[in-house]
């Protein structure tokens, strides 16, 4: 007998075992439906084996799907993915298989084309149709879009099909996506450039694992690189795919439009704003090999590539890659895993890369590529401290007289302003004045956020939403609830105060919802119909806005708050990726960072453009604490509806923990956020020498636990939020 482990994409400890009956040809790696207690269940073939007495019996597959089966380095990857985050192989593979209609034929849609009979005589309007059809032959249209083009009714078609001049064929909904051409629109590269790229395509001639760090400041041309090397690629191989990963999806047009121009077609996409007939279309055809270049969020490290040949991490640095909820994952630590396991060339681009990275760069066990001068006439920016302690702003007010004056002066040259506050919203706090109490999402410990525009209260965390109350609810009084704080609305409000005739406007994931309504905001500021910018974290990165000469950051100490081990080095990256902002296009830009804290190491490198000293001082730190990455982390949360079942759990947990060289464990401890949509919260955090395999050490001590069905474990490796 033929058995075939099938691996389910479900929250299972293991594969199961069924029967291939005869004449069904099955390989590892195929996609099947199988029988699972009163359903149907689509799985994977991981395993085939003969057994002639197997101990029990087996049902039997109840068919292979013709979809493109999996790789050998897909399921490889998929097995050490799930070792790795301490989950079953079924929570991976669901990742994997987040489109499950594309595993089926169809849809098809009925499409007019030319018959078998011919007419003798034929009106004016029978002509016209027959003409377009004949015209259209190599994309066949409906029958309504025919007779909308004549200006005729469907009957008229339908008449030509019932005489046989013309016939109807079923074609896929679903076509290929148009070829990218390598050969058209490359661009000159300048020294640096050049060298990087000529070791990359290297590289990728060789078809063997290598990592690289793409190290260039910020609009010193990182872009152009990787692009050639995707041409080169591309070249190199006619069936290689390349995948780009982006940290945000307000990147997404801004590298679509270059890659479109660069290659005559569009990329395909991938990320959480494309509707499901998209995912189909994209994950068909990526699986089948005939998508070739792939521009993904987080989640397209999953996709089932059939020859991943270059993996590209723009902004490796961007925290916006970790998975904090559902599965959670690092996307650039499994990119790295990712391209080993299909013997791909992997380029890690930034400007100010993550300590891990750049330990790994300088170790030598990646390749270290620099880029150290902006590209072409692009300057970059001065950057200045305002020290708040010194010059601080009005009452009531967050710009400082200094920014003030700057803006000022930009506006009066016909040039442009980005302020920039990481915080939504009109004021982070709304509390009543007469009893002091704060207004608190229900059975959360999160505060509500005042959206002016909407005038709703917003909880960030949860997404629950009310409109704000005219009276305290509290103790009742009118009109007592005030704002404590600045967002970017409160910013933008005072900006107009101060700047009446400017054309202020909000860029942030509230205002710019969906990558249309981004592309709008930035096609707006790059075509110089704003005057000041007031935006969040999507304004930060990536855009290139020509005549954007001042940056202004109204709260730099923001990112330092917190109990985040990487609260300096996120903080140097982030100020300098908005920086980078200014001074693209060849004009003098600036930068005017407000600060309680001048003194900091991150303010002081940012001032003195410094960043290896900074980075010396964090990797010291590190080292010392045995922080990443000179150590490893991983944190064990517990979730239950009361605190004493959440404590109960804790003492299980803690009780199951056994003695280990080179681990330490802390806690339990309630996180800062310790209720979250009415769930109390407990977490252990977990270090580890970096010899030391953290995640064998997790599965081990998680399966010692044995805890109450009503009580969530969960366990994150390289935990990123602290929350």
């Amino acid at each position: 007998m033929k058995i075939a482990q099938i691996l389910l994409p479900l929250p299972l400890p293991e594969a199961f075992d069924y029967e291939v009956r005869q004449g069904l040809d099955l390989a590892v790696g195929d996609f099947v439906k199988i029988p699972l207690a009163k359903a149907e269940k689509l799985g994977v073939v991981v395993s085939l084996r003969n057994d002639n007495e197997p101990p029990k019996p087996l049902k039997q597959i109840i068919e292979r799907l013709d979809a493109a089966p999996l790789t050998k380095d897909s399921l490889a990857f998929i097995e050490w993915a799930a070792k790795y985050l301490v989950v079953p192989q079924g929570v991976v593979l669901h990742q994997v298989m987040r489109a499950n209609d594309a595993l089926f034929a169809g849809p098809f849609a009925t499409k007019i084309t030319i018959g078998s009979e011919k007419i003798d005589k034929i009106t004016p309007v029978r002509e016209a149709v027959l003409q377009i059809v004949a015209a259209c032959d190599y994309a066949p249209l409906s029958k309504t879009e025919l007779a909308q083009i004549v200006g005729a009714s469907v009957a008229v078609v339908n008449g030509l099909v019932k005489l046989g001049a013309l016939a109807e064929i079923k074609m896929p909904v679903d076509l290929p996506f148009t070829q990218p051409s390598f050969e058209q629109n490359s661009r000159d590269l300048n020294l640096a450039q050049t060298a990087s790229l000529e070791v990359i395509s290297k590289a990728i001639d060789a078809e063997k694992f290598a990592p690289f760090l793409l190290d260039g400041v910020t609009g010193s041309g990182k872009t152009e690189v990787y692009l050639e090397a995707i041409a080169h690629a591309l070249a190199q191989n006619p069936t290689s795919q390349i995948l780009v990963l982006l940290p945000e999806i307000a990147l997404t047009q801004a590298v679509i439009a270059r890659i479109s121009q660069r290659f005559g077609a569009e990329p395909t996409l991938w990320h959480s704003e494309i509707n499901a007939n998209q995912k189909r279309r994209a994950w068909r055809e990526i699986a089948s090999g005939r998508a070739r270049i792939v521009i993904g969020a987080r989640s397209a490290i999953f996709l089932p590539f059939k020859n991943l040949r270059l993996l590209v991490v723009d902004e490796e640095h961007d925290a916006s890659y970790k998975q904090d909820d559902g599965l959670r994952y690092q996307a650039r630590d499994l990119a790295v895993v990712r391209a080993k396991f299909a013997n791909a060339t992997l380029v890690l681009a930034s400007a100010t890369p993550s300590l891990e990275t750049r330990n790994n760069a300088l170790s030598g066990r990646y390749g270290h590529l620099v880029l150290s001068s902006r590209f072409g006439v692009a300057n970059l920016p001065n950057i200045e401290l305002i020290d708040l302690k010194t010059y601080p702003p009005m009452p009531n007010h967050w710009i400082s007289s200094l920014l003030v004056e700057e803006i000022a002066t930009t506006l009066h040259a016909k040039e442009q302003v980005l302020l920039f506050l990481n915080r939504r919203g009109f004021a982070p706090v709304v509390l009543c004045s007469k009893c002091g109490h704060k207004m608190t999402s229900p059975e959360t410990d999160s505060w509500l956020v005042e959206h002016r525009y909407s005038n709703r209260l917003v909880c960030h965390l949860t997404g629950y939403s009310i409109p704000k109350p005219l009276n305290c609810p509290s103790c009742h009084s009118y009109d007592s609830l005030v704002s404590v704080g600045p967002g970017v609305e409160r910013v933008a409000a005072e900006a107009k105060q101060l700047f009446p005739k400017a054309r202020v406007e909000i860029f942030s994931s509230d205002t710019s919802t969906g990558p249309q309504a981004i592309k709008q905001m930035v096609e707006r500021m790059e075509n110089g119909e704003i005057d000041i910018m007031v935006g969040t974290q999507i304004a930060a990165k990536g855009h290139n806005f020509p005549n954007l000469t001042l940056v202004g950051v109204i709260d730099g100490d923001l990112s330092l708050k917190g109990g985040d081990p990487r609260a300096g080095e996120r903080t140097y990256q982030l100020l300098t990726q908005v920086a980078g902002r200014a001074g693209r296009a060849g004009k003098n830009g600036r930068a005017m960072i407000q600060t309680y804290y001048p003194e900091n190491e991150a303010m002081q490198a940012l001032l003195n453009d410094d960043r290896e000293s900074f980075l010396g001082i964090e990797t010291d730190m590190r080292a010392a604490a045995k922080m990443p990455p000179f150590g490893r982390l991983a944190a064990l949360q517990l979730m239950a509806k009361t605190d004493a079942a959440v404590d109960v759990a804790a003492k299980i947990v803690g009780d199951a923990l056994f003695p280990a060289h080179g681990i330490e464990v802390w806690g339990p401890a309630p996180p800062p956020m310790a209720l979250i949509r009415g769930w109390r919260r407990r977490r252990f955090l977990i270090r580890a020498d970096k010899n030391v395999d953290i995640s064998a050490f997790m599965a081990k001590w998680r399966k010692a636990i044995k805890l109450a069905p009503s009580v969530r474990l969960i366990i994150d490796i390289e935990p990123y939020s602290f929350m």
